[in-house]
């Protein structure tokens, strides 16, 4: 079941009586050539670390879309023709003292909107507001149908100018598009690219700072600026990351200090907390030469390889504190320690690099990039934690008095087993009957968990950005724009595909006009536009305003007029081989995007032919959905992935499908359990949430590891369960218990965070991090009683005048 070479760790006190030739070939190169793993890890320590300095904090829009969907394929084909509605900016205007027909405002918004006209990363020709050239009015005036921009080509800032103004607003049905409906606030539409001209990323920081100096600027001059759109999401949550470096020095604090207090040795502390803090380093300096920055939704990614670095490294602090409790020289504990716990904590460590490369199978850039820097992390874990943390304490020691506490409680630890109430329970799950009440009730909660988790719901729950708390600036200017607007400023458009100048044929118009038709009385649509809505309305107008003409006639020659005279870009290309149908959402929620993909799809099923399509999708409400549709179908998925890589990973480590039973059960119904409290907390699933659950697999297959291991090797020497449990607690168990909550009691104060994203996470991973020590505690041993086999017949009091074995006798794999 797991094959152990019994191995006598006998103490010794000098290290020359050490044969250094004994151990495994790593042992023997890392230990007998400490001097070359030290000069290794400064030399790569000197490299990654000038390397970190040119780490950047960004994110790219392009990678968060899942461009294998067909949604997106469509978008990404004809972007260039409709625009970049996703990745785009809606500031708001707002006159503090009026109306927007003001001298005063029309001049300042001009100024503003010349300064975000030559804003570098701004797609340019698809820029709107009130004074951009494209902004243009088409009505009936005494002189016949005429049209002209919305501002008058001489404008003076009269009262006549104004008027007029006012008018061209009214004729242009711009009131609740790019005006306020009470007409108080006006808004300037500005999609962005994806790159500058020269080819390097939009900086989303850079250009967050500029927006808040531009706002910081006019608001002084009787103006309010609202501004809403991705790019100012992920702005404000690169401007947030300082409050994720406050919180992530507090974690390392706190768990620098509640580790000091457990171990008592100031030296062994900071060689502990400094390998964990070096991987971190490490990581943040291969980014730049992988070619990747760090972006707001894998700043969790250094916490965690922190994380499970201090969970490692502790293990083997430990390990060595124990044994030099016990009299053996400082070098020769070092190297026992290695020898028990290297393969575990490889193990440990390989397993959770596979379950995060796992995720390399959904094809969304942003989480592949997550996949391979988490699992960049891991490996890293091996050099810095599992094998430098013991030979540098080969070289430091640890304090004697820590030594000999370590062992004093120990001693006491076996002297009081049988009286410890925390023991005392915890033996009881090695007994069959609370074994399976332990089974019983963790069915019950995995069933309950499970029927609360279908709840689950696939995207945005709530409006506005889920990302930041609901009382932030961004969202109460996504709610001024909603209530002041009519509609938010989430679009879903749908791409109509003809051949070349066909897309005015009526028996085209008349399909995308059935469609918007059918949209517009679909709940959560505000309103549409369209050619075809475009044609209606310049019919009314060539029929002197009379409302009984507001219909698409059926004459081609009189279709083909009002046609030509339609602005280019919004709603027709330039050749008439692709029209865009928008539909204005009242929110971008799950609910809301999945009736609207329902509809056009079942449209597109009965009306598609060879010389029209109807395809999906474009705006940013579109993306999203998109986006929903592939996170749907990867939720379910990548859970699939990570367990069959955890499970062959912890077979091939035991050869025992037991105890990959007794390893993964746990495992999978923390992941339930966290995904009803995402149920309980309002988390949508999400690419920047999916990963999440994924990474708490990994977490929790630490804590499984190391106590099973341990049980496993007093069992095969012949202990009973309960004896063999106990020895694992002793020796592995309480680093874990330790480990656990310092580092959940870190990210709990996440909570305090003014971005939500991070609260939500800090909520999430505390959960994951307590519940899987919960259950390496109290599952691990109940599923043992049935699943473990034991050499021995147990009592019923294990541990009555039993007196423990030396943890050196721990049996150890063989590499």
């Amino acid at each position: 079941m797991h094959n152990n070479n019994e191995m006598d760790l006998e103490v010794i006190p000098d290290a020359a009586q050490f044969n250094k030739q004994s151990g495994n070939i790593f042992e023997r190169v890392f230990f007998n050539y400490r001097w070359a793993v030290i000069l290794f890890c400064l030399i790569v320590t000197c490299v990654l670390g000038f390397q970190a300095t040119k780490l950047s904090v960004n994110a790219s829009y392009d990678k968060m879309l899942p461009t294998e969907h067909p949604y997106i394929a469509n978008f990404i084909k004809y972007r260039t023709q409709i625009g970049e509605s996703g990745n785009a900016l809606r500031i708001v205007v707002e006159n503090t003292q009026g109306d927007i027909y003001n001298a005063e405002y029309m001049k300042t918004l001009r100024r503003i909107s010349d300064e975000l006209f030559l804003q570098p990363g701004v797609f340019r020709a698809f820029m709107k507001s009130l004074w951009t050239p494209n902004t243009r009015w088409t009505g009936i005036t005494e002189k016949g149908l005429e049209g002209g921009p919305v501002i008058p080509q001489i404008y003076t800032g009269s009262d006549s100018d104004l008027e007029e103004v006012r008018n061209n607003v009214k004729r242009g049905n711009l009131i609740g598009q790019l005006v306020a409906l009470n007409h108080k606030s006006s808004m300037i539409y500005v999609p962005l690219l994806s790159k500058y001209p020269s080819g390097e990323p939009l900086d989303y920081g850079k250009l967050n700072a500029s927006l808040e100096s531009l706002r910081e600027k006019y608001e002084k001059q009787g103006v309010h600026l609202r501004i809403t759109g991705f790019p100012k999401i992920v702005g404000n949550l690169i401007s947030g990351l300082r409050w994720f470096i406050l919180f992530f020095a507090l974690a390392i604090l706190m768990g620098g200090g509640l580790l000091l207090w457990y171990i008592r040795c100031f030296r062994s502390t900071i060689i502990m907390v400094g390998c964990s803090l070096l991987a971190v380093v490490w990581l943040m300096g291969m980014l730049p030469l992988m070619g990747y920055y760090l972006n707001p939704y894998s700043v969790l990614v250094p916490f965690l390889v922190f994380a499970i670095g201090m969970s490692h490294g502790t293990q083997k602090m430990n390990g060595i504190v124990q044994d030099v409790g016990r009299g053996t020289h400082i070098y020769v504990a070092a190297r026992y320690t290695f020898r028990r716990l290297f393969l575990t904590g490889a193990t440990a460590l390989v397993t959770d690099a596979c379950g995060f490369i796992v995720l390399l199978l959904i094809k969304i850039d942003i989480i592949q990039e997550l996949a391979i820097i988490s699992s960049v992390g891991m490996v890293l874990l091996v050099v810095t934690n599992l094998i430098l943390v013991p030979v540098l304490l080969s070289y430091t020691g640890v304090n004697k008095e820590a030594g000999l506490r370590a062992l004093e409680s120990e001693k006491a630890a076996n002297a009081i087993a049988s009286k410890s109430p925390l023991w005392i329970f915890l033996d009881k799950f090695t007994r069959k009957r609370w074994a399976l009440g332990a089974i019983i009730v963790s069915i019950m909660l995995g069933i309950g968990a499970h029927f609360v988790s279908m709840n689950l719901t696939i995207g945005d729950i709530d409006p506005g950005a889920p990302e930041l708390r609901p009382d932030s600036t961004y969202n109460l200017d996504n709610a001024y724009l909603t209530e002041n607007y009519g509609a938010s400023s989430d679009v879903f458009g749908v791409i109509i595909e003809a051949k070349p100048f066909t897309a005015q044929n009526l028996d085209i118009l008349n399909r995308v006009d059935a469609l918007e038709w059918e949209l517009s009385n679909l709940e959560g649509v505000e309103y549409t536009n369209s050619m075809a809505l475009y044609i209606r309305q310049l019919q009314v107008m060539f029929s002197e305003g009379n409302p009984k003409y507001f219909e698409i006639v059926p004459s081609q020659p009189l279709v083909n007029t009002l046609a030509s005279r339609t602005p280019r870009g919004d709603l027709v290309n330039e050749d008439f081989s692709l029209l865009n149908l928008n539909t204005y959402l009242q929110d971008h929620k799950a609910a809301t995007l999945s009736r609207v993909v329902a509809k056009v799809e079942d449209f597109a099923l009965k009306y598609n032919t060879e010389e029209c399509k109807f395809l999906m999708a474009s705006g940013n409400a579109g993306v999203e959905a998109a986006t929903n549709i592939v996170v749907k179908k990867a939720n379910r998925e990548m859970l699939y992935y990570v367990y069959i890589a955890v499970i062959i990973l912890c077979f091939i480590n035991f050869r025992s499908w037991r105890a990959v039973i007794v390893t993964v059960l746990p495992l999978m119904l923390t992941s339930i359990l966290a995904e009803a409290l995402m149920v309980w907390l309002d988390i949508g699933v999400k690419v920047a949430t999916l990963p999440v659950i994924a990474l708490g697999v990994g977490i929790g297959v630490d804590y499984a590891l190391y106590i099973l291991s341990v049980t496993l090797s007093w069992l095969d020497s012949g202990e009973s369960l309960s004896q063999s449990y106990f020895r694992a607690m002793a020796f592995t168990g309480r680093v874990v218990v330790v480990i656990a909550l310092t580092i959940a009691a870190g990210v709990i104060t996440w909570v305090f965070s003014p971005i939500k994203f991070q609260a939500d996470m800090g909520l999430m991973l505390a959960f994951m991090f307590v519940w899987n020590m919960i259950g390496a505690m109290i599952l691990l041993p109940s599923l043992g009683c049935f699943f473990l086999k034991t050499n021995i017949r147990e009592t019923n009091n294990s541990h009555a005048g039993d007196e423990a074995k030396d943890s050196t006798g721990i049996m150890v794999q063989s590499l």
